[in-house]
C-alpha cells in the first residue's frame, strides 16, 4: 500500500507542476528552470534567454502566495538565482507578464482608484524621501552621471553617452519652458540640483528649488557655491506643498510619481496659485498606458508611497484648474536605455556597494534597475513630459520648432 501511495504522490512531479503553474500565470516566458534537486527543464520549446534557479522549495510557495513580492524577496535573499544575462531575463519575464495582462483592463483600473485613497501626508512624504534618496550621496555617485541626475536621459544622438544625454535632457526641458534671462523659475523636487544649476548657468534665470531630502539639498548647495551661482539659485529643504512664491515657469522632473494620486488635484491648485498667467510649466514623470497600482515589491522596498500615473490620472493635476496642455511627449525608449546604463554602472561597482551595505542590498537594487529598464523596454512603463500653461495664455507657440536646437546651439 505504501508503494502505491508513493508512486501516486511523486514530490518531484508535484514540484514541476507547481513551477509550471507559476510560469503559466507569468505568461510562459522563454526561460529554463532549475530546481534545488538539480532537475532542470524549459518552460517553452524556444531557446531560453536565461535560467531561473529555485534554490529552495520555500521559494516556490513564496511565489505562489505573492508573485511580485515573493520573487523580489527570494531573489534578494538568494533563494532564487538567475544564470545568464540578468537584463535579458528581466525583459523576457516583463514582456510575458505584460502580454498576459493585456486583456485585463478594468480590474487594474479599479485597483488604481482604490489605491488613490492612500494619502501622502507631510510626515509620510518625508519618510518616503528619506527611505530612497538619503541612502548616501556616495552610493549614487558610483553609478549615476557626474551631475548626479537620477531621471530619464535624452539621447538626441545615437552615440551619446549617459552624461551627454543627461545634459541634452536638461536643455530639452529648458527649451520646452521657453526660458528667458531674468525670469523666476520654481522647481519642485530638485534632486541633487542639476536642472536648477543648469537653468541658472545657461539660461540666466533665477531658480527656487524645493526638495525634502537633506542629503540632496546639502550636495546641491555645495555645487551652487562651487559654481558661484548662490545669487541665482536657492535650494530649499522643504516639501513642495510649502511653495508660495510667484514664478514665470514651474517645473517638476521625476516628482509626480512620488506625490501620490490623492494629492494630484492639490498639486494642480498649488501650481495655479504660483504660476503667472503667461507662464509655462512642465511635469516630467514615469507613467503607464492605463491606470494601475504600482508593483507591490517596488512599493514595499524601493519607492514607498509612490504611484505611477496614467495620462488620465495625471489630468487630475490640470483639468480641475483649467490648464491648457500644450504638448505631451513620451520618452519611453530613452528611459529603457538610461536604466540599462545605470545597471551597467551599478554592476561595475557592485563590490563597493556590497561593502557599503550588504549582498542582499546589491541583489535588491540589481533587480530594481533591471526591472525598471525592462518595464520601459516592453512598454509596461512610459515616460511623459507634459507642457502646460494657464487657461487663456495667448502666447503659446505655433509649432514645436523651439524644442529642437541647431547644432551650434548645443551646450
Amino acid at each position: 500500500m505504501n508503494v502505491q501511495v508513493s508512486s501516486i504522490f511523486d514530490p518531484r512531479s508535484l514540484d514541476r507542476s507547481l513551477v509550471r503553474w507559476i510560469m503559466k500565470a507569468a505568461g510562459n516566458p522563454r526561460i529554463a528552470v532549475r530546481l534545488w534537486n538539480g532537475d532542470e527543464f524549459r518552460i517553452t520549446d524556444s531557446r531560453p534567454v536565461a535560467c531561473m534557479e529555485f534554490r529552495s522549495r520555500r521559494a516556490v510557495f513564496e511565489l505562489l502566495y505573492a508573485p511580485s513580492v515573493g520573487f523580489g524577496e527570494c531573489y534578494s535573499r538568494g533563494l532564487i538565482d538567475i544564470h545568464g544575462d540578468f537584463l535579458a531575463f528581466a525583459n523576457e519575464v516583463t514582456a510575458a507578464v505584460t502580454k498576459r495582462r493585456e486583456s485585463a483592463y478594468y480590474a487594474p483600473k479599479l485597483r488604481s482608484w482604490l489605491h488613490a485613497m492612500r494619502r501622502n501626508s507631510l510626515t509620510r512624504s518625508q519618510y518616503n524621501v528619506h527611505h530612497h534618496y538619503d541612502l548616501g550621496n556616495d552610493f549614487y555617485k558610483l553609478w549615476l552621471d557626474p551631475r548626479m541626475i537620477y531621471t530619464c536621459a535624452y539621447y538626441d544622438t545615437p552615440a551619446a553617452t549617459l552624461a551627454e544625454a543627461q545634459v541634452a535632457k536638461l536643455d530639452h526641458v529648458c527649451r520646452k519652458l521657453q526660458l528667458e534671462p531674468g525670469q523666476k523659475v520654481i522647481e519642485a523636487g530638485c534632486g541633487w540640483g542639476a536642472l536648477a544649476l543648469h537653468m541658472a548657468e545657461h539660461y540666466g534665470v533665477e531658480v527656487i528649488a524645493y526638495n525634502n531630502s537633506r542629503e540632496q539639498v546639502a550636495y546641491a548647495r555645495e555645487r551652487a557655491a562651487a559654481m558661484q551661482l548662490n545669487d541665482r539659485v536657492t535650494f530649499v529643504e522643504d516639501d513642495y506643498r510649502m511653495i508660495d512664491e510667484r514664478c514665470d515657469a514651474f517645473v517638476s522632473v521625476g516628482m509626480l510619481e512620488h506625490v501620490g494620486l490623492a494629492e494630484f488635484r492639490s498639486l494642480g491648485a498649488l501650481i495655479k496659485r504660483v504660476l503667472k498667467p503667461d507662464g509655462f510649466g512642465l511635469i516630467h514623470s514615469i507613467g503607464r498606458s492605463f491606470p494601475d497600482i504600482s508593483d507591490p515589491w517596488i512599493t514595499k522596498y524601493i519607492f514607498p508611497g509612490g504611484h505611477v500615473p496614467s495620462l488620465s490620472n495625471a489630468m487630475a493635476v490640470f483639468e480641475p484648474h483649467k490648464f491648457s496642455v500644450l504638448d505631451v511627449e513620451n520618452l519611453r525608449p530613452h528611459y529603457a536605455r538610461t536604466c540599462a546604463e545605470w545597471l551597467a554602472n551599478f554592476e561595475a561597482a557592485a563590490d563597493q556597494v556590497a561593502n557599503m551595505y550588504d549582498e542582499e542590498f546589491v541583489r535588491m537594487w540589481r533587480l530594481y534597475l533591471a526591472g525598471a529598464s525592462a518595464g520601459f523596454e516592453t512598454g509596461t512603463l512610459q515616460l511623459f513630459q507634459i507642457v502646460f500653461t494657464p487657461h487663456g495664455n495667448a502666447g503659446v507657440p505655433w509649432t514645436r520648432d523651439y524644442q529642437y536646437p541647431r547644432a551650434a546651439d548645443r551646450h
